[in-house]
């Protein structure tokens, strides 16, 4: 029997390749993903504000068949400055399938959850929980860790009752 390893490898690569074109690589993206998530819900202008720093995704691509995996590059700032540029990885496993694009906020709200993300300690397991941005959703952000997640759905169309994690990478930008 095949290993698991020699089956996920090459659904992994297919539904990244597929996704890359989507993903976001320029900090121009940045802007206008928050300002649409501070006008679908103006409680987050609070969430920014009182935020240590946060990490924004402008998209995210996801997809899978049994498989998936998701992968986005993003930008980083502390105190509202660009401090570096991040990449966000997705493995999950379960029923799934089809493809989407989602833009992705990471909230950090302790001086010590924006450190751990820096050194590449933060990943986040099936207990963490995104919400998504909805007139409400500044009222129903909790932090875990000190780290709380916001998506807004871009695109696409994926059934999924699935378990995985994320995990992060971060480079600080030059001076």
């Amino acid at each position: 029997m095949r290993s698991l390893r020699s089956i996920v490898a090459p659904l992994l690569a297919f539904a990244l390749a597929v996704l890359a074109p989507a993903v976001a690589r320029a900090q121009d993206d940045v802007p206008p993903v928050i300002a649409k998530v501070k006008a679908k819900d103006p409680g987050m202008d609070k969430i920014f504000s009182d935020a240590v720093g946060y990490a924004v995704y402008p998209t995210v691509g996801k997809g899978g068949l049994g498989i998936g995996g998701a992968h986005g590059k993003g930008w980083v700032y502390e105190g509202g400055a660009l401090i570096g540029k991040s990449t966000l990885n997705q493995v999950t496993v379960g029923f799934q399938l089809g493809g989407q694009a989602y833009s992705e906020i990471v909230f950090f709200q302790t001086t010590q959850a924006l450190a751990n993300f820096k050194e590449g300690h933060l990943k986040l397991d099936a207990q963490a929980s995104a919400i998504a941005v909805t007139a409400r959703a500044s009222a129903d952000l909790a932090y875990r860790n000190g780290v709380a997640i916001v998506t807004m759905a871009k695109g696409g169309l994926m059934y999924e009752a699935s378990v995985g994690g994320q995990h992060f990478s971060f480079k600080p930008v030059g001076k």
